[in-house]
């Protein structure tokens, strides 16, 4: 009867700290009462271990994606398969040197500008555009990579989700602007045809 009062004068405070305590007395006997699966603890783990980029003023999503590997459970039975520029029946494939879709989505690589290819205003800009589209392909054929945020914006005013593209810590986009097929992201479109 005297714990049953006990509880019942209890604070919104009290309750809280006496569940916080059965909760950690759950978890430290081992009864795994929300206890995530040992892929995603180390996920977690190295969520926490990695830090955030200074520049970004919110923590940017981070996704890993496994570039053209199968769903297997065994990490023995994937197979690596190269991103193909789209076209028919395509679904994993780039489009231009900064736009490829992956899973349904459309992702602009945001921190880049690459010549176009089917809208391209002269030869020399279409036959560059070509270029950063196959050697884009490449990139994202070559393995994983990580799609990072980029800024304050999700999406362009075309909907495709814009983010920056990360392969074993370097930015595909830089490696495309190093290549002399991109050029750093300044806000706007400059024109790629010299007059």
């Amino acid at each position: 009867m005297g714990i049953r009062r006990d509880l019942a004068g209890m604070t919104t405070s009290q309750w809280g700290l006496l569940c916080g305590c059965v909760f950690v007395i759950a978890m430290g006997a081992g009864l795994g009462v929300l206890t995530p699966k040992p892929q995603r603890q180390a996920e977690i783990v190295s969520a926490f271990r990695s830090p955030l980029q200074a520049s970004s003023p919110s923590p940017p999503e981070v996704v890993v994606i496994r570039a053209g590997r199968s769903s297997a459970p065994t990490p023995t039975t994937s197979v690596t398969t190269p991103f193909p520029i789209c076209g028919r029946g395509a679904s994993d494939c780039v489009i231009d040197g900064d736009t490829f879709q992956y899973r349904g989505d459309k992702i602009r690589i945001a921190d880049i500008d690459a010549p176009e290819t089917g809208g391209a205003k002269c030869a020399s800009e279409r036959a560059l555009g070509d270029r950063a589209k196959h050697r884009l392909a490449e990139l994202l054929s070559a393995g994983d990579f990580t799609l990072a945020g980029y800024g304050s914006r999700d999406r362009d005013q075309y909907g495709r989700a814009l983010r920056v593209v990360y392969q074993d810590g370097r930015s595909l986009g830089a490696v495309l602007v190093s290549e002399g097929l991109a050029r750093p992201w300044e806000g706007r479109r400059r024109p790629w045809c010299i007059t």
